[in-house]
């Protein structure tokens, strides 16, 4: 099968699958005027742009008040991916929703994260949940810290990638980087993680927080490093790549500890 460029799979085909799991929920939903507002200039956009006009486009043609528009999306998921890949081959479609409630949730705080909880469990909300944080970071952490100890392997990743100082394409958490404590207390919960799909997140979360606040994070992983098992070993690893790569006599002490174990 041919590569395509993820942004294209946002196109007329795509107007035409959310309006058939719409409207196989919701019989009044406006199929054709959903389709028309999605598709003007639609070629020109890039991806990030083109995800915010299907999301926009759900906003304007779908029912008010935002309560009953989240109760008509959850029930067009479908099953949960049991995989660790798959969220933007197979779940591409559900991004719009994830941004529809990025962008209209934020006066409905529980209600969003517990769309959110539905949407990651197909697709991610890595992105949809920032705002939230920002609004309210402690009401977040304690989502977070439930997320963390959940039996979904994809909650469990949310709950690190969620809190990434630095994710990519994402704007920065800047309360993170002035104090990254809440986001190791997170971490704590996952050092063990079975799931490399999880671990991975870890290692990128704990290589973002080194960036800003060196210190206190090697500190961390250090102490991370003692009686490490082998899922912890691996993250450890992984979160010290670049520190490696620099020649870090730090960073390779602490791998050094490994080979003597």
């Amino acid at each position: 099968m041919a590569y395509k460029q993820l942004k294209l799979w946002f196109d007329k085909e795509l107007c035409a699958l959310l309006s058939e799991k719409i409207t196989s929920v919701y019989k009044p939903f406006n199929s054709n005027a959903f389709r028309k507002s999605i598709l003007a200039d639609l070629q020109n956009l890039e991806l990030k742009d083109r995800v915010e006009k299907f999301a926009d486009g759900l906003h304007q043609h779908l029912p008010s008040p935002y309560k009953k528009n989240i109760s008509i999306l959850l029930k067009i998921l479908g099953p949960e991916n049991q995989e660790e890949t798959g969220m933007f081959k197979k779940y591409f479609w559900v991004m719009p929703i994830a941004k529809y409630v990025e962008k209209y949730g934020l006066d409905h705080f529980n209600l969003s994260l517990d769309a959110i909880e539905e949407i990651t469990k197909r697709n991610t909300g890595e992105y949809a949940v920032r705002p939230f944080i920002e609004k309210d970071p402690n009401e977040s952490l304690i989502r977070f810290a439930q997320w963390s100890k959940d039996e979904n392997k994809h909650l469990r990743r949310l709950s690190s990638e969620g809190i990434r100082s630095k994710l990519p394409w994402a704007k920065k958490l800047s309360i993170f980087i002035a104090d990254p404590t809440p986001v190791i207390n997170i971490l704590e919960n996952l050092k063990e993680d079975p799931s490399k799909y999880v671990q991975k997140s870890v290692a990128n979360n704990l290589n973002d927080l080194l960036k800003d606040n060196y210190t206190f994070t090697i500190k961390i992983i250090q102490g991370w490093s003692k009686n490490a098992g082998k899922n912890r070993q691996w993250i450890i690893k992984h979160a010290l790549r670049n520190q490696i790569k620099a020649g870090n006599q730090e960073a390779i002490e602490i791998l050094t500890s490994f080979k003597e174990d």
